[in-house]
């Protein structure tokens, strides 16, 4: 996913459903960037592909064919189909002998006028051939159909499984793998995928496809027996209407903003009616008439149809109802109303689109159905793959070698063979979700739940979170910590355990002065204050008792410490040798 960029390619193949119908990934193998072959996955334009038009299923198993039209280059088809093709279309393009103006396209050599000699068909020449440059593109059509055709299969008698000879293998070869591996041969009519690609009168290529399915996965936001449409579709007679009930609004002020004028015949100085008639509607306008004439006066507008206003509000109405994006969803909704109320209209709106986010679902199925498809047919040889260690909370990427073999000829980790069930689920926005599992989590750590507090923090939105969370791990013993960490650690603790020792020789000093001060008052005069150093000499013993109580406290917790982090350590290396072990 993060090496075709998933997100923002599925991102565009939502949007072009939404607005155009239909969307469609294309997937198949790139040799571009590895020599054994990677899986890539591109958007294709919804206008380039045609898919079968009695298809009657989403699932593009159930088709019949599939075509992908496209410009191309002479170069870009020499480059992947010879030079020998590339010529006969240069060859076909000069003489103009092509099959008209959408099957190629040329450069103009000339200004103005750009189809006065260029709209021809068939096999008709242009008129005045010099006139016609450089072919610019070709129409390369890439059609994907169905043949029935008779194939063989491997049959294993005890488990009635069958998997098909590969293609291109001798008749020598098939009998000596089945004799092998004790298995049967049986003759089948299939349907295979057949690929033919053509441009202009050119065949390009016509072989049997490497891939077991087409390389087309579609989304529909809708379908209906063969008919997907999308949700723009929908909203274009409401949009239209109330594009048209603007302009009526428009087109009404406009017309009454300058009325007219009402004068008397005669009244005016300098200028005839028709002269105001040009010129009434001119800023700074100065009008001067006779006197005892009556005053020229502006004919007062007609007000605009008090139900026009209401039906373009209802129009704009039908926008949001039709969608399903009502005021909530948009966050517009007045302020009167309540947050639960809110959350509420939001959820309900949110089923209106329930259906598309449901076919985007479906989608994604049939995708990863293909991509595993392809990595069972192609990834064949050793390769190293990254594996999300889910269990840890760092969530660490792990190599794993897959189809790797032994020196006892055992091949660990196949993925070749088997049959895999596919699974997809599907989850909020990241920050979304990570702002409600924060918000979760927290409320159940109030109400006592015993949340570990790495959990919280890796649901928060702090910068360094992941690091926060392992210190965090760390100092509650969940997770050794590193050499460094534990050097640091140990010297802490050796440091602490120093101040103590410090503390309790200052304290048996002191405990020895005061019992000295004590007899010598006590030789100098017996009276009732001999008695406050004998309570200060018993608050030092005290104090000095728990002192060396905390230092055994101490160096005890330090070597507990050290056995679990022993203990720790030797867990480690032992999980990793049996790891190692199962690998092999």
């Amino acid at each position: 996913g993060d090496n075709n960029k998933l997100d923002w390619t599925e991102s565009q193949v939502f949007t072009d459903g939404l607005i155009q119908d239909r969307g469609y990934f294309d997937v198949r193998m790139d040799f571009s960037d590895h020599l054994e072959g990677e899986v890539r996955i591109k958007a294709e334009d919804p206008l380039d592909i045609l898919i079968d038009p009695d298809a009657k299923e989403w699932d593009p198993k159930t088709w019949d064919e599939v075509f992908k039209t496209r410009w191309m280059t002479t170069d870009e088809i020499e480059e992947l189909y010879g030079q020998k093709k590339a010529d006969k279309l240069r060859v076909i393009a000069e003489n103009g002998s092509s099959y008209g103006m959408d099957s190629i396209e040329y450069e103009e050599q000339r200004y103005g006028d750009t189809n006065s000699n260029l709209e021809y068909s068939g096999s008709t020449s242009p008129d005045i051939p010099e006139e016609v440059g450089a072919v610019r593109a070709i129409r390369v059509i890439e059609r994907q159909h169905r043949k029935l055709v008779n194939c063989q299969f491997f049959v294993d008698d005890f488990t009635g499984d069958m998997r098909e000879v590969p293609y291109g293998w001798s008749k020598q070869k098939r009998n000596k793998f089945a004799k092998d591996y004790e298995l049967g041969v049986i003759e089948k009519l299939v349907k295979k995928v057949k690929w033919t690609v053509t441009a202009d009168k050119v065949v390009l290529h016509d072989d049997w496809s490497p891939y077991s399915d087409f390389t087309i996965v579609p989304y529909f936001p809708y379908w209906r027996r063969g008919k997907p449409f999308g949700m723009v579709r929908n909203l274009l007679s409401p949009q239209e209407q109330l594009n048209k009930i603007s302009s009526q609004e428009l087109h009404i002020v406009n017309t009454t903003a300058n009325s007219g004028w009402m004068v008397e015949s005669g009244s005016l100085v300098g200028m005839t009616a028709d002269d105001l008639e040009e010129h009434g509607a001119e800023t700074g306008l100065v009008l001067e008439y006779n006197r005892g004439s009556s005053l020229p006066a502006k004919i007062p507008p007609n007000t605009i149809p008090t139900g026009l206003d209401r039906i373009a509000g209802k129009a704009a109405f039908n926008v949001k109802e039709i969608s399903g994006i009502g005021d909530s969803m948009l966050g517009t909704d007045k302020p009167e109303v309540s947050g639960v109320a809110i959350r509420a209209k939001q959820e309900r709106g949110a089923l209106m689109i329930q259906v598309p986010l449901d076919n985007l679902t479906k989608t994604r199925q049939y995708l990863a159905e293909n991509i595993l498809g392809l990595i069972q047919r192609f990834y064949t040889e050793e390769r190293v793959i990254q594996v999300t260690n889910e269990e840890d909370p760092m969530k660490p990427r792990e190599p794993m070698m897959i189809n790797q073999m032994t020196p006892e000829g055992i091949v660990v980790n196949d993925l070749t063979i088997g049959e895999y069930d596919v699974i997809v689920s599907t989850a909020p926005a990241r920050d979304n979700f990570d702002d409600i599992q924060f918000a979760q989590a927290l409320e159940l750590k109030q109400m006592g739940v015993p949340i570990p507090d790495d959990v919280i923090i890796e649901y928060s939105n702090l910068q360094r979170k992941n690091e926060l969370a392992r210190r965090i791990r760390v100092m509650t013993g969940q997770e050794p910590p590193t050499p460094e960490e534990a050097e640091i650690m140990k010297f802490q603790a050796e440091a602490q355990i120093r101040q103590i020792q410090l503390t309790i020789a200052q304290l048996e000093a002191e405990v020895i002065r005061t019992q000295s001060e004590a007899q010598l008052n006590t030789a100098k005069a017996q009276d009732i204050a001999q008695i406050d150093p004998q309570i200060q000499i018993a608050k030092l013993q005290a104090e000095l008792q728990m002192k060396r109580e905390e230092l055994l406290v101490r160096q005890q917790l330090s070597a507990d410490t050290n056995e679990v982090r022993k203990i720790q350590s030797e867990t480690q290396a032992a999980v990793k040798m049996a790891t190692e072990a199962m690998k092999q």
